[in-house]
């Protein structure tokens, strides 16, 4: 599933190619995602100039007066703006066309993400009960510590729920803890408030390199202008189960932790 470096990639990619452009048309191929596609898409979207997109966790937020128009690109979905005059593809299942001549075509083969509509002044129910983003001032080591009381889930699970922090999903959660030093199998009650200061500093670090580096390159995602994201060459412990910790060469413990597969090494990470 895409991130949010994947998501915010993204983002910066479509970003100068659709701001200050006025919709056309809205084509659906489909009526529905993983959810029905709300009739204010089509309605209210055309003849609307966008004044820009924001990114909230993974979703995508599309602006115009008359609303935003709220995506998400699941397990596999890919945004992109093409020439109005690019061939369809299985699975293209929306365009939406611009004053430009090209379209902003979402494709989706597991159709696991979403189109939806957000009135202007208001959150969608999706977005409500977010925590911080990770990368924001309100995101720190104290508010995490904080946070963490009485928390008896593993800090792993913890960094991941979304109310806590948003958009650190598995990968970069194993990498932080791997920086910071954390089991991942360690209670988040017991994880002292120092140690919260290094895995905030490190959740920044991982994910603003991964950002600047254009996300991580996974089996189903190719960013906006059809290039790779190269931070998959540097992951230090995702996916390495059973090698040398790039520390102290030790064999990378593998197991599930809240049903996500987890490596960590068991003697830097404590």
């Amino acid at each position: 599933m895409p991130e949010l470096p994947e998501v915010e990639t993204t983002r910066r990619g479509l970003l100068p190619h659709v701001t200050g452009r006025r919709i056309e048309h809205v084509l659906l191929r489909r009526p529905d995602l993983r959810w029905p596609i709300p009739r204010e898409v089509e309605e209210l979207l055309p003849e609307q100039r966008i004044d820009g997109i924001r990114r909230r966790a993974k979703y995508l937020l599309l602006d115009t007066a008359a609303g935003s128009a709220l995506l998400h690109l699941g397990m596999s979905g890919s945004l992109r703006v093409l020439a109005g005059d690019t061939p369809v593809r299985a699975h293209d299942h929306v365009d939406i066309a611009l004053d430009s001549g090209r379209v902003l075509r979402f494709n989706d083969p597991r159709r696991f993400g979403c189109l939806l509509w957000q009135a202007p002044g208001e959150t969608h129910e999706l977005l409500t009960g977010l925590g911080p983003e990770p990368l924001s001032d309100a995101f720190d080591g104290e508010y995490l510590f904080a946070r963490s009381r009485g928390r008896s889930a593993p800090v792993k699970a913890f960094l991941m729920d979304q109310s806590v922090v948003v958009g650190v999903g598995n990968i970069y959660a194993a990498e932080a803890l791997f920086i910071a030093g954390i089991s991942p199998l360690r209670e988040a009650s017991k994880v002292s408030r120092a140690r919260y200061v290094a895995l905030a500093d490190a959740v920044k670090l991982i994910l603003a390199h991964a950002i600047d580096r254009g996300g991580t390159t996974l089996r189903d995602f190719i960013s906006p202008d059809g290039a790779p994201g190269y931070f998959e060459q540097e992951l230090l412990v995702y996916g390495r189960g059973g090698e040398p910790c790039p520390r102290c060469g030790r064999a990378l413990k593998q197991a599930s932790i809240g049903q996500r597969a987890s490596v960590w090494c068991g003697h830097c990470q404590r």
